[in-house]
């Protein structure tokens, strides 16, 4: 009897497409067997297609985006490459627009994984930056950023705050370097705020907190932040994302995401317990408080 092949995980480009293409067949307000109508394209296959279990042929492409209305050609290009490129492991881009195409990906994966683990050396993780510190790291982590390109980015941030609060949220477990308390971020006021939301939501059961204090010493965190990504389905293994100066990186070859689950799991070692970390974080409130900075 000849045994089936074993299926080959999706890659980060090839989801990518697959959550494109479903947004462009609801955007435009049809079913999969609509779509299976208009264009003879097996309702299967069109499954298949959009859950990232097979790339689509270019002619099969080509039909979907006539029947979805996309007649903007940098769009099609632009999906056509990623339909070319989804064998392709790993993903790295520059910055090139107001919200570059590689961000808002991490945004679709992070509102789609079942939990997050998110190690930061400099700042508050994005999932529970309040509105006013997000603004402030923005506009001072990109100069050159207009007032539209700030107020976009603080939209989107905000926006995927709300898979914290969505029925069946996912799970965070976040790390902090002690730095991230220290540092003040805007004004004092803006600064408490943010420190008084990371307790407030380390309170709820699926978030956890921990700080590494700078009496560790050296630890595996301070070559940069990092955050892994799981996923419901165990056909869809875990992304390790990185935010540089250099672009926004996706890692998905095993070796690279174990290398940084084992990291994450040195850093819970380190870290004070998530009940310390709590009391450390309130005791940079108080002082920041003593000293007249906000209150």
């Amino acid at each position: 009897m000849e045994l089936s092949a074993r299926r080959q995980p999706p890659t980060v480009r090839l989801r990518r497409l697959a959550a494109e293409l479903r947004g462009l067949r609801t955007g435009a307000g049809l079913t999969r067997e609509e779509v299976s109508e208009q264009t003879g394209i097996n309702p299967a296959t069109l499954y298949r297609i959009e859950t990232a279990k097979v790339r689509p042929q270019r002619r099969t492409l080509m039909a979907m985006l006539d029947t979805y209305g996309v007649t903007d050609e940098d769009k099609r290009s632009e999906l056509i490459a990623l339909s070319r490129q989804a064998a392709q492991l790993g993903w790295l881009q520059a910055y090139e627009s107001e919200l570059p195409e590689l961000y808002t990906t991490y945004i679709s994966f992070k509102a789609e994984a079942r939990s997050v683990r998110n190690y930061e050396s400099l700042f508050v993780p994005g999932l529970l930056q309040t509105e006013s510190y997000a603004r402030e790291v923005i506009r001072a982590g990109l100069p050159l950023a207009t007032e539209e390109d700030i107020r976009a980015r603080v939209e989107a941030r905000l926006q995927r705050q709300e898979s914290l609060r969505k029925k069946g949220p996912i799970r965070l477990w976040a790390i902090l370097d002690e730095a991230v308390l220290h540092r003040q971020v805007g004004s004092a006021e803006v600064t408490t705020g943010q420190l008084e939301t990371l307790v407030a939501s380390a309170a709820q059961p699926h978030i956890t907190l921990q700080v590494i204090p700078f009496a560790s010493g050296a630890h595996a965190g301070m070559p940069g932040s990092f955050v892994v990504m799981d996923f419901p389905d165990p056909a869809d293994p875990a992304l390790v994302y990185i935010d540089s100066m250099a672009g926004d990186l996706f890692l998905e070859r095993e070796a690279d995401v174990r290398r940084f689950a084992v990291t994450f799991e040195h850093l819970q070692a380190t870290a004070l317990d998530p009940s310390s970390s709590i009391k450390a974080i309130e005791a940079q409130i108080n002082k920041i408080k003593e000293k007249g900075g906000a209150g």
